[in-house]
């Protein structure tokens, strides 16, 4: 019995292929210096080639799995894009006269080096994609075929692998593989993410896997539980098919609940929306049975191009989700670029705390061209459906009051050429800064409404970047001061008959659904395969219990009892969605 980290659930079973990566000779050869040029243009037409590559492997998971996946791949894009890296490589061909490929490789490896030393957890992780890129590069320069190839199977199999790239994850067809394993990797890799959007059961930081499993093992894969079972008994595997059996009772009740509304036991209703990537999510969020869009995220028009998308382009886009998701809400928060976003032209490469830089609503508002013409869109889609506007990241009340601005100038502008659109669009400021709730009361008397993006909130609250993993331990939902920033923006709300919605990761957490409604949340919208979850457990809760859970949490001190207690409730009423998945061997 194998152990490793658990990050995408199910269990497969079946036999093993053991997948060790071709590591081909790297050539050397010295060049001439007249060769010099040409040799530098076989590596721009490598680059370019390999640019093609991804993006068309970006389009093809963004159709089959969403833009939030097909985002991964905006990482390999920038290595693409990376001056220092590349400029490097051009130094070693021209000074030491080396062929591409040599260069390339000696410089890759220098950089994926240094970056596997740092303590940082998600700094080691991009190594995987700085190897992914370097290896198509050098595929395109060498001649060769790139990545996993499972065509000569016949049986459908484990895999067991060092580890995966998310262009050997995306390639994995469920026809043939069951699951994976790989010695190294963690939660927040791009294999790990991927594996969890293709359905996939996966383990990843497996020690010896190569050495101790061998192809055509029998083995039993749990993606629950982080194990991978070699040879299992018939007693394991009947405890292990029951597991299965209460997944499938699970998926069952979970469709059951797609169509039906959120309304707790005591008749409260909760409508419960879906936070979207780009205009092609529409059809799972109307699979999932979310109520509209509570999150329209834009940035996905502005990556990864030369210039701003135009007015019309947008429009097409915000219009197309309007009209299908009629007369639903669907919520477009304003360009939010920076900070965690991969940025794009507009955004300076370098800032000393990009957290706390030229990111979001501040961007905007020094690009007040480039902001109209979003906003101008966005007015032309509030013709054809039940639109809104949602500003992120204001930090107090002269940003919301700008922005307003701006937005009546889009009206008259829009209205002398004719344009129809909603003259009572509603529009709403994102609280996600401590600073926002303080001054709520002011934000309230200019907003229809409020959408408390918990990420940052708790992030610029207690001070923690989630993803360094030496203090990822202190970012605590539950933590006592973040439910009080909550209780405060939804009381200053209630007084102004403003809903308060929130759209963060807490939001798809079925454990702290209580809370944020005891805490008089209105609304939730999360990612649209958790939608079904979270409605299957309001419609098993009882609101006055939630309250009841609130005013006890908001009297406590410590962020670890709240959240137990939060779990001791979400469990006794949903509890096939908190089955235990331990199995004793």
């Amino acid at each position: 019995m194998l152990r490793g980290i658990a990050v995408s659930p199910g269990v497969a079973r079946g036999k093993l292929y053991v997948w060790h990566r071709a590591e081909a000779e790297i050539p050397r050869w010295e060049l001439r210096e007249e060769d010099v040029p040409a040799e530098l243009e076989r590596l721009e037409q490598a680059l370019v080639a390999t640019r093609k590559q991804l993006l068309d492997v970006q389009r093809q998971v963004r159709e089959v799995m969403g833009a939030e996946e097909a985002g991964i791949f905006d990482a390999h894009l920038l290595v693409l894009e990376d001056r220092v890296l590349l400029d490097e490589v051009v130094r070693v061909i021209t000074r030491e006269r080396v062929n591409a490929e040599h260069a390339f490789h000696q410089v890759a490896h220098k950089y994926m080096a240094a970056l596997s030393r740092v303590e940082d957890e998600y700094l080691r992780e991009r190594v995987a994609d700085i190897r992914d890129v370097t290896a198509r590069v050098l595929s395109h320069l060498m001649g060769r075929a790139h990545g996993l190839d499972l065509s000569h199977l016949h049986d459908p199999v484990i895999v067991v692998a060092h580890d995966l790239t998310p262009s050997d994850t995306v390639q994995l067809d469920k026809r043939k593989v069951l699951g994976f394993v790989t010695e190294v990797g963690s939660q927040t890799s791009h294999a790990a993410i991927l594996a969890r959007s293709l359905g996939l059961p996966a383990v990843v930081g497996v020690p010896h896997a190569l050495r101790e499993a061998g192809s055509g093992t029998y083995a039993l894969l749990d993606g629950f539980n982080g194990l991978l079972v070699l040879n299992p008994s018939d007693q394991v595997l009947f405890e292990y098919g029951q597991l299965v059996r209460r997944q499938i009772t699970l998926e069952e009740k979970l469709r059951e609940v797609v169509d039906q509304p959120g309304v707790t036991l005591d008749g409260v209703r909760v409508p419960i929306l879906a936070n979207i990537e780009q205009a092609d999510d529409v059809d799972a969020v109307k699979a999932c049975g979310a109520e509209g869009v509570g999150l329209f995220r834009t940035e996905y028009l502005y990556i990864n191009r030369d210039h701003p998308p135009d007015e019309e382009e947008q429009f097409q886009a915000y219009r197309r989700v309007a009209t299908a998701l009629q007369p639903h809400p669907v919520i477009v928060r304003t360009l939010d670029l920076g900070g965690d976003k991969f940025l794009s032209h507009l955004v300076p490469q370098q800032e000393m705390n990009p957290f706390l830089g030229w990111r979001a609503i501040r961007l905007c508002l020094q690009q007040p061209e480039m902001f109209s013409v979003q906003l101008r869109a966005i007015l032309r889609a509030s013709a054809e459906g039940n639109v809104k506007i949602m500003y992120p990241m204001i930090s107090g009340l002269e940003e919301l009051c700008q922005a307003n601005e701006l937005l009546e100038t889009c009206k008259d502008q829009l209205r002398q050429r004719g344009v129809p659109f909603n003259e009572n669009i509603e529009t709403g400021a994102m609280i996600e800064i401590p600073s926002a709730v303080l001054v709520a009361d002011a934000l309230a008397r200019r907003s229809k409404f409020f959408s408390i993006g918990t990420n940052d909130l708790i992030q610029y609250s207690l001070a923690v970047d989630r993803m360094n993993e030496r203090i990822a331990h202190l970012y605590e939902p539950t933590h006592p001061a973040i439910l009080r920033l909550i209780r405060m923006t939804t009381e200053v709300a209630e007084r102004a008959g403003v809903r308060v919605s929130v759209c963060g990761e807490m939001a798809g957490d079925p454990v702290l659904i209580p809370l944020l409604l005891g805490l008089g949340v209105h609304e939730l919208s999360a990612a649209p395969p958790v939608v079904p979850k979270i409605k299957y457990l309001v419609r098993r809760i009882r609101m006055s219990e939630a309250r009841d859970l609130a005013s006890w949490a908001i009297q406590q001190e410590s962020a670890t009892t709240i959240l137990q207690r939060c779990e001791e409730l979400a469990r006794q009423a949903a509890p096939l969605l908190f089955e235990t998945r331990r199995i004793a061997l």
